[in-house]
């Protein structure tokens, strides 16, 4: 049984990293394929996916269940597929990731939104890019407008503010005052 079992409706912080703190993502290719698979895993019947960032190393969704059965029927076949593929395309063998993948209950609107900053800052703080928007494969340019028709539901986050404009301004407070986070967003 999980340490922390997986309820619909509600929100979920759900990561996971590579072997070995190894590459999860080898070739851009991968994220984009990553992506297709979450896509066609994480349909809207089954779970919303409001934010994610893909790191090389390791994944970070925010994500809301529509189902108990979440575990076994989204994310296990979509971890399971995503290294099938990507043991076949690098003929190598064995696991990709570290274990099971992690989950932390999300459960008050502050958690949400700052767990939604941190992810889209994820690339910022790792020294990948300066701004968050020069990432490629996060969902932060389907929160500011720069992509649209993503896998996302950006407007769970963004009914927060007066519009997305408000976002930005709460994600780049924090990333000018460098990342906070409480020990427990923490996965590195």
């Amino acid at each position: 049984m999980r340490i922390t079992p997986i309820h619909a409706f509600n929100y979920y912080h759900i990561y996971n990293r590579g072997i070995n703190q190894g590459l999860i993502y080898f070739a851009k290719e991968n994220y984009r394929f990553f992506l297709d698979r979450l896509g066609k895993y994480f349909s809207p019947d089954k779970a919303w996916i409001i934010s994610y960032c893909l790191m090389p190393n390791h994944y970070h969704l925010l994500v809301y269940p529509m189902t108990d059965d979440f575990g076994n029927h989204v994310m296990q076949p979509f971890s399971v597929s995503y290294t099938k593929a990507i043991n076949k395309r690098r003929e190598r063998s064995g696991p990709l990731f570290a274990g099971p993948y992690q989950a932390r209950l999300v459960d008050e609107d502050k958690y949400l939104l700052h767990l939604s900053r941190y992810i889209h800052l994820n690339p910022v703080s790792a020294g990948l890019v300066d701004r968050a928007e020069d990432w490629g494969f996060s969902s932060y340019k389907d929160y500011i407008g720069i992509r649209r028709g993503g896998i996302t539901r950006p407007d769970i986050i963004i009914g927060f503010f007066k519009d997305s404009s408000g976002y930005v301004d709460f994600v780049m407070s924090e990333s000018e005052a460098g990342v906070d986070l409480p020990i427990n967003l923490r996965i590195d």
